[in-house]
């Protein structure tokens, strides 16, 4: 059966999308989901997986990526999408349609930006006054977190969400969205799996704000997803073909770059670079991870398609409508579900 994008479309109350994060992070809900549904919490993960299970979660930092600026008198709204080199960077620009080549933008703390390129998509290619390190610096200074849109807040942020917005996790600076998976764990979580023998490894995939944009083809296979770069190390890849429990994808993200780096039989060598895989139904199999842990997500997204292709749509339909049957909080900081890979 070909399946089209309003078969992943679903009613959600607003009132559903979480705007602030569990207190504390692991106090938030979780739906187990197999050929039945169970609601649990995230502190019961530890007794939900096995002695010799493998987590593989993400440990990308998220960097403040929005930053507001001025063009003459204009007041100018920018989201840095991706690193092109140590001073150029891939954006997204309001008011866009307003900017020009050559155009100059001046932010706080005596940073410039000048306009070298208009894409299509209503991407703009920046030049920054400074690069690297200073680059780095200045964002950490006066940059607000990238929160999507679904969260909303004042136009110059909310301090609160520069740690509630990143992972335990985080170590690589890079993505300009958090791997919402990893939002959930804490000290005390991390120190009951490890009581339990369940063990770890990080990768690095660093998230662009394409994973927010909905798909608009009429066919799934038809959209065009974003790329991003991702990293398996050599003695990450060796400690996954050499576990003895099974795979547990901390975010769809870790499931992502395990599933690029994958052969035709599952098998997961090092890897780095530009990944742009879409798994849907329909679309590659997915072949290495046993469990996905994940949030709730947006219909008619790549992820929502991502979420079916691993589980199947018909018991990921049945878990989404339990979700808001029963009040589970949606989307970045909302609650997650553990789900087992169809048979």
């Amino acid at each position: 059966m070909t399946l089209s994008t309003g078969d992943f479309d679903f009613d959600l109350p607003s009132a559903l999308i979480a705007q602030r994060p569990a207190a504390p992070r692991d106090a938030a809900r979780l739906l187990h989901v197999t050929d039945e549904l169970a609601d649990c919490h995230i502190a019961d993960l530890p007794n939900l997986l096995r002695p010799g299970d493998l987590m593989v979660v993400n440990d990308t930092r998220v960097i403040p990526a929005r930053l507001f600026g001025r063009r003459g008198a204009a007041t100018v709204e920018v989201l840095l999408h991706k690193r092109l080199d140590k001073r150029r960077w891939l954006a997204f620009a309001r008011p866009g349609r307003r900017l020009r080549q050559s155009d100059r933008i001046t932010f706080p703390g005596g940073l410039e930006a000048v306009l070298e390129e208009r894409l299509q998509g209503g991407e703009v290619v920046l030049a920054f006054s400074a690069g690297g390190a200073a680059l780095d610096a200045a964002l950490e200074a006066h940059g607000v977190m990238p929160l999507p849109p679904y969260i909303k807040r004042p136009k110059g942020g909310d301090a609160d969400d520069r740690d509630a917005y990143q992972t335990v996790f985080a170590r690589e600076p890079g993505s300009v969205a958090a791997p919402t998976a990893g939002l959930h764990f804490t000290p005390r979580l991390l120190a009951a799996l490890e009581a339990r023998g369940i063990e770890r490894v990080a990768v690095t995939l660093h998230v662009g704000v394409g994973t927010f944009l909905p798909v608009r083809t009429a066919d799934p296979a038809e959209h065009r997803m974003h790329s991003e770069w991702g990293r398996i190390p050599d003695e990450v890849a060796a400690r996954i073909r050499g576990r003895k429990g099974r795979l547990v994808a901390a975010g769809t993200t870790a499931l992502r770059l395990l599933e690029t780096a994958a052969d035709a039989s599952g098998t997961v060598a090092s890897w780095e670079g530009e990944t742009d895989i879409f798994l849907h139904p329909g679309g590659p199999e997915i072949r290495t991870a046993d469990l996905l842990l994940t949030n709730f997500h947006m219909p008619r997204s790549t992820l929502f398609m991502l979420v079916a292709a691993f589980a199947g749509l018909a018991r990921i339909r049945a878990a989404y409508a339990h979700a808001i049957e029963q009040h589970y909080r949606f989307f970045s900081y909302g609650d997650a579900c553990l789900l087992e890979r169809k048979g």
